[in-house]
């Protein structure tokens, strides 16, 4: 399968490009942004940086949803700001016909004047202390978005540090998450071949690219090739 070319990092932007293996030990640029891209197959990739959803090129940005699909804050709110009254408009289609979204649950939707073609409105859980199943919800929260993706036939798609906003999820803990959850079915994807993470501020980006650093494949315990580029 191959990747549309306009997810490939521009030359110009390889300032500093390391390739290495996550256990020789990976000091991340203090003073600079940069973009962690972590290498799971040919040409399977996942991809962490910071920025603005909203913006993002890929065929499906994820948007951290409430039940009712309703226009919120945060990155709910900037998508639909963003995205004009079409995204709203359908929200309102799908819960008339099928009621409200359940957490782990996912539905899509045109992206209106986004530069995406899809937005995935998934619905995480709510954080209670961690004993409520949070932690099964939200990876399927995750899984969903992806099947749905592929069930599109999709190559790319990118998500929010979904959870850690209101439903006040612990960012590492969500982190841990996602990530094993994303690599795991995007392995297992036939169109999707780039996971992007698009996080808002650099300290959610420091505790997911730490997250990503650590992963293992599964049948050797090997790490991942990493790539940081900025």
């Amino acid at each position: 399968m191959s990747q549309n070319t306009r997810y490939r990092l521009p030359l110009w932007v390889l300032l500093w490009r390391i390739k290495i293996l996550a256990d020789v030990g990976i000091t991340l640029p203090r003073d600079k942004d940069y973009t962690l891209i972590l290498t799971i197959g040919d040409p399977d990739q996942l991809r962490f940086f910071r920025g603005d959803l909203t913006e993002d090129p890929a065929d499906a940005i994820v948007n951290a949803a409430n039940s009712d699909l309703l226009p919120g804050g945060g990155v709910c709110g900037a998508i639909h700001r963003k995205g004009g009254p079409e995204i709203a408009r359908e929200c309102e289609r799908v819960r008339q016909r099928d009621g409200p979204v359940p957490p782990g649950g996912a539905v899509a939707t045109p992206a209106g004047q986004l530069p995406a073609s899809y937005v995935i409105h998934a619905v995480g859980p709510v954080w209670q202390g961690g004993t409520q199943g949070e932690a099964k919800v939200l990876a399927q929260t995750y899984r969903e978005s992806i099947r749905l993706a592929d069930s599109l036939g999709l190559h790319s798609i990118a998500f929010p540090a979904i959870s850690t906003g209101i439903f006040r999820y612990p960012i590492e803990q969500a982190a841990w998450v996602a990530i094993p959850t994303v690599i795991d079915n995007l392995a297992i994807a036939r169109h999707l071949v780039l996971a992007s993470f698009v996080l808002f501020d650099r300290v959610t980006l420091d505790i997911f690219a730490n997250a990503a650093l650590a992963q293992r494949r599964p049948a050797s315990g090997k790490p991942y090739e990493v790539s940081i580029a900025i």
